[in-house]
């Protein structure tokens, strides 16, 4: 889905002459050409012979191993980029390696709960937020073109260190994907009618379960990744979940009331875009 949306980005904008995808799976490397997402498919090596810019939007429970690989074989003219969900353990990981100065951690922050080639959207960065980790890190010029890259397709770069990033993705992004995989769970173990949840599901409902639809390939191995950081999230989140349950088990409407006031200063955050 990344990479696919990212290389449909690159040709629109005229940023690249040629994309070679490199995959583990034939399936993917078919539908991409299909796609045309790609203009052509090469095994790691061969590819990286041919390439300026190396991007690697791949599940984070390969990301390191296949990064080691990357590294070992990139030179002092190439770029290597990432679009991982998380950053401490990938950076953390290169630290020493000879060749870090070549690579920048980036973190698009877009996504669906589609995956695959047949995912990738047109024009799917544009307006959203791109992370670059360890800035400091990096060749200066080798910034300066995935920041332009970045730009051109329509983001807006933000810069953390790995760290804080990891922590910020856990409750901004992370947590809504576990809460959407439990409530989906609770509904279908609650109500055995699946039609009666298709015929009732209001879109409030189905906004919030979309993300249970997203590949546990991906998303199980980003929780196991990230897992202080979630934990320390779950135990909030649960603790504001027996706040509510508290409320109902008393009959205090009044703290219910308050509950729901206090979670509404969110709009001052995120405005709606209704009119």
């Amino acid at each position: 889905m990344i990479s696919g949306s990212f290389a449909l980005a690159l040709k629109e904008k005229g940023l690249a002459k040629n994309i070679i995808g490199v995959s583990r799976t034939e399936a993917s490397i078919k539908k991409a050409l299909e796609l045309g997402l790609i203009d052509e498919a090469l095994p790691l090596e061969e590819a990286m012979k041919k390439s300026d810019l190396i991007y690697v939007a791949i599940p984070v429970d390969v990301t390191i191993s296949m990064m080691q690989t990357i590294m070992n074989l990139v030179t002092d003219k190439q770029i290597v980029a990432d679009a991982g969900s998380t950053k401490k353990a990938l950076c953390d990981s290169l630290a020493d390696h000879p060749m870090r100065k070549r690579f920048v951690a980036t973190h698009p922050m877009w996504g669906t709960e589609y995956s695959g080639p047949e995912a990738a959207v047109k024009d799917a960065f544009i307006g959203r937020a791109c992370v670059i980790c360890e800035k400091e890190k990096s060749d200066t010029d080798a910034v300066e073109i995935i920041e332009k890259v970045y730009r051109d397709l329509g983001m807006h770069i933000l810069y953390m260190n790995a760290k804080d990033h990891d922590v910020h993705v856990a409750y901004i992004s992370h947590i809504s994907h576990i809460t959407s995989f439990a409530l989906a769970n609770t509904v279908l173990e609650k109500e055995k009618e699946e039609d009666a949840i298709f015929e009732l599901a209001s879109a409030g409902f189905e906004s919030t379960v979309r993300l249970a639809k997203s590949n546990p390939s991906m998303w199980a191995p980003i929780f196991m990744e990230n897992r202080e950081n979630v934990l320390d999230v779950l135990n909030e989140h649960i603790s504001q979940l027996r706040k509510f349950k508290a409320s109902l088990e008393k009959e205090n409407i009044e703290y219910l009331r308050e509950l729901i006031e206090n979670a509404n200063k969110i709009r001052r955050i995120l405005p709606s875009k209704s009119p």
